[in-house]
This record gives C-alpha cells, structure tokens and sequence, in this order.
C-alpha cells in the first residue's frame, strides 16, 4: 500500500533583505561605459581538488542582514562595503587563517546603491557599487589574495529583470545575441524571490550569458561564487523554479572560465535534487537562513534548532567534491550572536560532526575568547575537515540525541545533544554504535581523557547542551537477530507494501489513525534494556509510540529519510523480558508513523 502523504513544511519568512535587493523589476539600470573584455587571470595553484573538504571561511550575510546596533548605520544591509569587507578579510588571515580558514565571501549587494538600485555593465552583468566597492571587485579580490586568502562572490539565479533592460543589451563575446535571446518570451520568473526572468538554455545565447559571467568573476580573480534563490528549493517549486539547467549552465562556463571557481548553491535545495546537486556544484544549502533578521545575529529558534530535525536526511549524500552546507556559523561575538555558551558549542559541535562548510559571519575583529576557542579548537575542525563522512543520529530525534560516526581508525566521534529547555541527562549507549563492553573516551573541547567506560557514557547537559567525544572501543563487536515488518502483525489501517531498497523486499506502511505494527517472537535471553534497531522509511518527520509486551508506550520522533524510497536507521531503548516478546509501534489515534522495514534486537 502506498505510503500516506507527506506533511508539507512550514514556510518560514524569507529573508527580507534579498526581497527589497532583487525585486528589481521597476528599478533602472544605471548606464555604464562600453565595456571591453576581461584579461583572465591564470588558474590559481590549489593543494587538493575543489570542496575536497568541507570550505571553511567568512561571509558579509549575517551582520547585512542583523538589526544588531550599529552594524547597518546607513540603514538596511548597509554593513556591505568594500572597507568592511577588507577589515574582516584582514582579521581572517590573523586569527583564523593558521586554523585553515580561507574564503572570504561577499553576500548580496554588492552591485546595489544605498538605496538598493541595482548597476549593470553594457552587456547585462552586475557592476560594482561605486560608492559600496569604490575600488572595484578586482582590486577587492587582489587585497584578499594578497593575505593568502580566497575570495568569493555572490549572484541570484536568474536573469535579473533590471539587467533585462528592453531585450536589446547585448550579450558579451556572443554576436547577434541579445537579452531577449536568452529568456522566454512571456517572461516568466524564477528563483525564490521571482526577482529574475527564467533563462531559456534552448538558445545558445543563454549559455553565452552565463559564460560572460564566469569569465567576468575569473578575471577579478574570484575563487568561489554563492548562486542563490535555487530551485527546485528556496520555497519554491514548479517549472518556472526548476534552475537545475542554470546549475548546469555555471558548471559548464566555470570549467571554461580560466580559473577554478567553488560552486554553492542557495537555499533550502529540494532533497528530489540531490542527485542534480551533487552533479553539477560542490556544496548545496540544506536549509532556510540561519540568521534571525533580529537585533542579534541568531537566535535558537530562528533558526539554528532546525538544523538538528533537516540534516538526517542529507547526511549519506555528502563527502569529496560536494557537502551539506548547514549555513554560517556565528559563534564567536558573545552577546551579538544572540545564544548562550551552551548553545554556541552546540551549533558548532553540530556543524563540525555533520562535515558541513564552517564558515562564520561573525565580527571577527571582536572575537571573544571563548568565540575565538570555539573557532579555532583544532581536534573539532580536524573531524570536520577528515574526509570521511558525517556523522548521524543513531537515536531517535527525540529532545535527547545521540549522533555518531565511525572513522577509519576504528574509533568513534560521538556527539551527546539536549535539545530541550532544561537540564537532562543523555547516554551514548556502546550498543547503539555497534560494539560492547568497554571503551576509552576522550572529550573532544576539552582536550581531556575521561578513563574507560562499560557500556556507554552519560551525561547531564544543560538546556540546548552538548558533548563532543572520541570513543575507542575495547570491547567486540555485536550480533543482531533481525524480524521483518512484513511479517508481523498488522492492525487497523496497517498494510504492507513492495519496497526495493528494503532488506525483505516488502515493508509495513499506512501506520496512521491507529495502525499498529507488532512484531512477535523477539527472544532474549537476558532481561533488561534493550537499544533496538528501527529501519524506518519517511519523506517527513513523524513520531511512533514504541512499547513491549503491552507495557507502557513511549513516543519517539523519526527525521525525515529524505523521500520515500531510502532506509534510515535509528535505536530506541525498550524494556525487554527473558525469554519471547513481542513489540509493537503504533501510529497512535491521530498521527502518522513511519513505514517500517524491519528492527534489529541485539543477541
């Protein structure tokens, strides 16, 4: 049977700065000299193929988009300037540059007057601010080079409706092309803000287009470019969203550009895309904005939380070449970030486990200490930057979390997160990793050894609290009985269904308005608690009562596994007696379960 329909997620507010900059269809161009072609720089040398690791770096968004006083003194995203952009750029190469950070990213806006008028070149590309840039984006690019560093740009995707103009503008090194050629006729709108006419990569002039724009951004000397609003994503969906030709489009002008050129896309992509993603750039944006668009730079809940609920999903697709970006980290400001110490080491746990680009948009010549420990704490930024792949829940996504991943070495990191509001204690149970018995733990941001613990670690963490572990384990490894869910028994609007990906061939789904699976026979020898195995499939986050042998039930939240066709599995604890039992999971009276494959009941 098929599966019930996906709860569609909550739109958040988008972000207002981008609305007022690219909603540009009434705004004039300001006229500019002919143009002449660019001179293209030679490739710069790199060490390691492009987005081998997870970037790591600055970006202007955050204090652009923050309310924080003082930082926007000429009113709404005016912190955007060629002064302040060097001033951090300069205090990268300081203090964060030995730790491995090196892009310096410069956010929307930088072709915008005070007023957010937009400016164009002769052949519809944006062009520097004056009085923003007053040296230009080539002379921005030769200073941040000049500090061993790495500069990035920004662009809607789309054809702005400004750059437009009447459909004459001409399109560079394209002969015969116009603005006209490349759109379609009834100009219709793309991206998350419908601020740019769709391109229509149908006519070879489209294609010029946005080779004229690689080769532009090549010649300044730009090293990584953010296209945003994509989609299927950003809010949007539908052919008119569908950019993933435009994605195409960038990686084919930046492989003819004449200098490498990092890839990242923006924001919120549809996980049906990850393929497309994956394809054709080296980093996807996997969520809406972090920033609050507040008086602080974030906030928990605008949205840094959400991050511990989207990411399962994304986790199994990202690793050289191409990463989850989990958006900017700003850690290090203190009371302008907006979060408690608690908090900040959280989010910057998290983002270091998942293996998503670090890059910050804090202040950074106001780093505080404990900011500046959080950024550069060189064992957390070595599991970031290791290569190997994110680590996952291996608990379900209930307040208290545990998320793990084995390295090469054999040992595990291992990450304890209190999403709640109050203090509570979280275990990291050995059998939830896959071994037993004893193993040596280290904590990672303390740099301290804590001994050898038997059977898991526990810890009473404060509200939105974390711990970050290495555990070595010295015990062996574990044998599991496995019971498919087809072949239990189904109650209600229950039913099982084929499933490819599933290890039976069939699962049991329609867990809904009291559907129950229960599954009989699961023998133990031993009584006690048990960290059962649930491989689960689910295109949105659900909840499930959990329960054995008619005993109390327990609800437990599932995440997202992406879409309806990739399994995921997570442990729940159950109480289990000596001899046969029986567990069952049930949708509850008004709720949706996951479908489920089979659990998995350690020997």
């Amino acid at each position: 049977m098929p599966s019930s329909p996906n709860t569609p997620l909550p739109v958040r507010a988008l972000r207002a700065a981008v609305v007022l900059a690219l909603s540009a269809a009434v705004a004039t161009a300001v006229p500019a000299a002919q143009a002449t072609p660019q001179t293209v720089t030679a490739p710069v040398a790199t060490a390691a193929p492009l987005a081998a690791r997870p970037y790591m770096g600055w970006t202007s968004w955050t204090m652009q988009s923050s309310k924080y006083p003082g930082l926007n003194p000429r009113g709404d995203y005016s912190y955007l300037t060629e002064a302040n952009v060097l001033k951090q750029a300069d205090a990268m190469a300081a203090k964060l540059k030995p730790y491995g950070y090196e892009y310096v990213n410069i956010d929307a806006g930088w072709w915008m007057d005070w007023s957010w008028t937009p400016r164009y070149d002769a052949y519809g590309r944006q062009k520097a601010d004056p009085e923003r840039f007053p040296g230009g984006m080539k002379a921005v690019a030769d200073h941040i080079h000049s500090k061993g560093l790495k500069a990035g740009i920004y662009l809607p995707v789309g054809l702005e409706k400004a750059a437009y103009g009447d459909g004459t503008t001409p399109v560079w090194n394209a002969e015969g092309c116009t603005t006209a050629d490349i759109v379609y006729p009834d100009l219709r709108t793309t991206n998350g803000w419908d601020s740019a006419y769709k391109i229509d990569f149908s006519d070879p002039c489209a294609q010029k287009y946005v080779d004229s724009q690689a080769r532009m951004f090549a010649g300044w000397g730009y090293d990584f470019l953010k296209l945003d609003g994509v989609g299927p994503g950003s809010f949007k969906s539908g052919e008119n969203y569908d950019n993933v030709a435009d994605v195409a489009a960038w990686q084919k002008a930046i492989a003819t550009a004449g200098r490498p050129i990092h890839l990242e896309l923006s924001w919120s992509l549809d996980h049906g895309h990850v393929e497309d993603w994956k394809k054709y750039s080296n980093g996807w944006r996997i969520d809406t904005d972090v920033e609050c668009y507040c008086d602080t730079l974030v906030s928990w809940e605008s949205s840094v939380d959400d991050r511990w609920a989207d990411a399962p999903a994304w986790t199994a697709h990202a690793g050289p070449g191409g990463w989850n970006d989990l958006d900017s980290l700003n850690v290090g400001n203190g009371e302008m970030d907006g979060l408690t110490r608690a908090e900040r080491q959280s989010y910057a746990t998290l983002w270091a486990i998942a293996k998503s680009p670090l890059y910050t948009g804090d202040d950074l010549t106001r780093l505080d200490s404990y900011g500046l420990s959080l950024l550069t704490n060189r064992e957390v930024i070595a599991i970031n930057q290791s290569g190997a792949p994110p680590a996952a829940p291996v608990t379900a996504s209930d307040p208290q979390q545990v998320w793990a991943a084995k390295n090469p070495d054999g040992t595990y990191t291992v990450a304890l997160f209190n999403l709640a509001d109050a203090p509570a204690p979280v275990t990291a149970h050995w059998p939830a990793l896959g071994f037993k018995g004893k193993a040596a733990v280290r904590d990672v941001w303390d740099g301290k050894k804590l001994g050898t613990h038997r059977d898991g670690i526990t810890e009473v963490l404060p509200a939105h609290g974390s711990r970050l572990f290495t555990v070595t384990p010295h015990g062996g490894g574990l044998k599991w009985t496995a019971h498919e869910a087809e072949a239990g028994t189904l109650s209600g609007n229950a039913a099982t269904a084929d499933c490819s990906v599933c290890s039976g061939g069939r699962k049991a789904g329609n867990l809904y308005g009291g559907g129950k699976l229960t599954i009989d026979d699961v023998v133990v020898h031993k009584a006690g608690t048990y960290q059962v195995r649930i491989s689960y499939i689910s295109g949105d986050a659900r909840s499930a009562l959990v329960s054995a042998n008619g005993g109390r039930a327990t609800s437990h939240t599932f995440a997202s596994t992406g879409d309806w066709s990739t399994v995921n599995s997570v442990h729940v604890p159950v109480q289990l007696r000596a001899g046969a039992n029986t567990i069952t999971i049930d949708s509850g009276s008004d709720g949706y379960a996951p479908d489920i494959d089979r659990i998995d009941v350690q020997k």
